[in-house]
């Protein structure tokens, strides 16, 4: 049996596809940080300290499409394309765990 289907990414700019993919880099940094969830300090360390060179990256993201005048988010598209990128399951690690889970 075929594994179901991934829906298709919605057209997107670049700028936005650049956008959605720093975002979830930043995510998945966060995740490995939350201190709810991972137990390893040099683990936390070590995303901590990407974390700084890829919200640099974010912030260039979204400078260049306020630059080329993309001044409006699209956030129902956007949102699809996060969807599509496994966008709920990553952003749900920086959120607190369920009482039961922590401890």
């Amino acid at each position: 049996m075929l594994p179901p289907e991934i829906p298709p990414l919605p057209a997107l700019t670049r700028a936005e596809g650049e956008l959605i993919d720093r975002y979830l880099e930043v995510v998945d940094l966060l995740g490995r940080i939350n201190p709810a969830v991972d137990k390893d300090t040099y683990r936390g360390l070590r995303a901590a300290q990407a974390l700084v060179r890829k919200a640099v990256e974010l912030r260039d993201a979204l400078a260049v499409m306020h630059q080329r005048g993309e001044t409006e988010l699209h956030a129902a598209t956007l949102a699809r394309a996060l969807r599509v990128l496994d966008g709920e399951r990553r952003t749900a690690r920086v959120a607190l765990p369920p009482p039961e889970c922590a401890r």
